[in-house]
């Protein structure tokens, strides 16, 4: 018994033994996985750090980094260019370059030299804090910019600043002329110079839909004035001594609006009078009568003499305008034949192809300057505009002259014209007068004139409006010629947005354009591409 019991101890050992055995091999040989793995893996390790410095030190690195460190420099300059050129255009408005079709965020030229010649200080208050204005739309977008021009090209003598009213209620208690409570009042502007001031509302300063303004009440500008308003008002604030222009009414007259406007922007001060209940002014130099309905009577005519006249003194001007239908006018034809000229009451006709407007009527036309009131236009390559004109006949050569004739192909259109009649039996061969003077002086050459204008068609606000017509220039021009003003009228183009797209229509910009970016840029890449196979083959 006691045998058998050690026989089965002594298999109990042995199998433990084993047993043990078999696990020290088993570890012995993990043991040496596990070593033959991790110099595999550091062999590994080696083989891949020795590739990547063979890499870095391979010509394909040392060009890959040249490349990228020319593009990060690229950039890195485009960036700091991008910098500059903000902080100059903020500093120089003026570096802005508009590439737009119609110039609509340039200034023009007239505005730029008339405010870079300004010799009193301006500020011009947009009444509204800058961002609210500026999200007003692209139209107050383009004034923004145009009034910061302005101020950028008038060597320090315009200010433009923005004033919250809401903010700022006692901004206007200075400004006292101006009436602050009309609620139906539009006011955007304020230009001032010392004590005078004018303020603009926003029809001065854009055109808009009126029609979608009174019946939607929504506010749809299609057009710009605000370079027109803005140089206008500054010439009217620092004009001191303003010439004085009375238009005589009470005569059942036609609309002088766009006169008076012209007057009023070019620093006239306008007053209306009466000849039924008021004299003419004395300090008056002008005085205009337009297209009356009816004739004038003895006492006012009589006023008119005498004051043209100025007891010897002369030194003033009539401007006359007879209306189209021509009513009887016995009193005024008596005060015309007094200074050599007469009104027929036919309509001048224009055969000319070369003065005509439209081939649909004759009766709207070009004409041709004289010798007189020319040399002080601007241009004088642009025509004037009449529509509907009266021939002015001068009857007495040594008092009056022509100023504005039609061309030799022009005849006139009888009122009391027959059945029979042909137009070509009215044509003599010879220019109609359509604009006449008559002038009176005294022994120490001081005139009077009495200027008269066949057509109050060539009046109109749409036709003094036309910058491709020089109505307006011209008769600002005569109005500063007897006025003794040496400065030309201010007349500035209107600007609409609606044409902005990208394009420049100066032939010389175009050029200089297509060279750069059609030639020179691409010819820069090929020589720098060139420049850069060349090295990397030779290498």
């Amino acid at each position: 018994m006691s045998e058998e019991k050690n026989l089965n101890n002594l298999n109990a050992s042995e199998e433990t033994v084993k047993n043990a055995v078999t696990e020290e091999v088993k570890e012995t040989a993990q043991t040496e996985a596990d070593k033959k793995s991790k110099k595999k893996n550091k062999k590994s390790k080696n083989d891949k750090d020795g590739g990547v410095k063979a890499f870095l030190k391979s010509r394909k690195a040392r060009h890959g980094s040249v490349a990228i460190g020319i593009v990060v420099a690229v950039i890195a300059i485009v960036i700091v260019l991008n910098i500059i050129c903000s902080l100059l255009v903020d500093r120089f408005p003026n570096l802005k370059i508009d590439m737009t079709a119609n110039s609509s965020y340039a200034l023009q030229e007239d505005t730029v030299d008339y405010v870079s010649h300004l010799s009193k200080d301006v500020k011009v208050t947009i009444l509204m804090n800058k961002d609210d204005f500026e999200g007003g739309g692209s139209y107050m977008v383009q004034a923004d910019n145009l009034l910061e021009k302005m101020e950028s090209s008038s060597d320090g003598k315009l200010k433009i600043a923005y004033v919250d009213l809401t903010e700022n209620p006692t901004f206007t208690s200075k400004y006292t002329d101006i009436n602050w409570t009309d609620s139906s009042a539009k006011h955007l502007m304020l230009v001032e110079c010392g004590n005078q001031y004018k303020v603009l509302e926003l029809e001065d300063c854009f055109e808009y839909d009126e029609q979608a303004y009174a019946y939607q009440g929504t506010l749809q500008i299609t057009g710009s004035k605000v370079e027109q308003a803005v140089v206008t008002s500054i010439l009217n604030v620092t004009t001191d001594d303003k010439v004085v222009v009375d238009m005589i009414t009470g005569n059942n007259e036609q609309d002088y609006s766009a006169i008076k406007t012209l007057l009023d922007n070019n620093a006239y001060k306008v007053n209306e009078i009466s000849l039924a209940t008021q004299d003419l002014e004395e300090d008056a130099t002008i005085a205009v009568l337009f297209a009356p309905s009816v004739d004038l009577d003895e006492a006012a005519v009589s006023k008119l003499s005498g004051w043209l006249e100025n007891d010897g003194e002369y030194g003033r001007t009539l401007v006359y305008v007879p209306t189209a239908d021509m009513p009887s006018t016995p009193n005024l034809n008596e005060l015309l034949n007094e200074w050599g000229m007469s009104v027929d009451t036919g309509y001048v006709f224009e055969t000319s192809g070369d003065h005509l407007v439209s081939n649909s009527s004759p009766y709207a036309f070009l004409v041709d300057y004289t010798n007189y009131y020319k040399d002080g236009l601007k241009n004088s390559g642009i025509p004037v505009f009449v529509s509907y004109a009266h021939a002015i006949n001068v009857t007495d050569e040594n008092t009056a002259h022509a100023i504005l004739n039609t061309s030799s192909s022009a005849g006139i259109y009888p009122l009391d014209a027959e059945e029979g009649w042909d137009y070509n039996d009215a044509i003599t061969g010879e220019p109609i007068c359509v604009a006449a003077e008559g002038v009176k002086s005294n022994t120490n050459e001081q005139e009077s004139k009495l200027v008269v204008f066949g057509s109050y068609v060539m009046f109109n606000s749409n036709i003094m409006s036309y910058n491709s017509y020089n109505n307006s220039a011209y008769l600002m021009n005569i109005m500063n010629t007897v006025s003794g003003k040496d400065d030309t009228g201010i007349t500035i183009e209107t600007k609409s947005m609606e044409s902005t797209e990208l394009g420049v229509s100066d032939v010389a910009t175009r050029s200089v354009i297509m060279v750069i970016f059609v030639i020179i840029i691409p010819i820069a890449v090929i020589v720098i591409g060139l420049v850069f196979w060349i090295r990397r083959r030779n290498k």
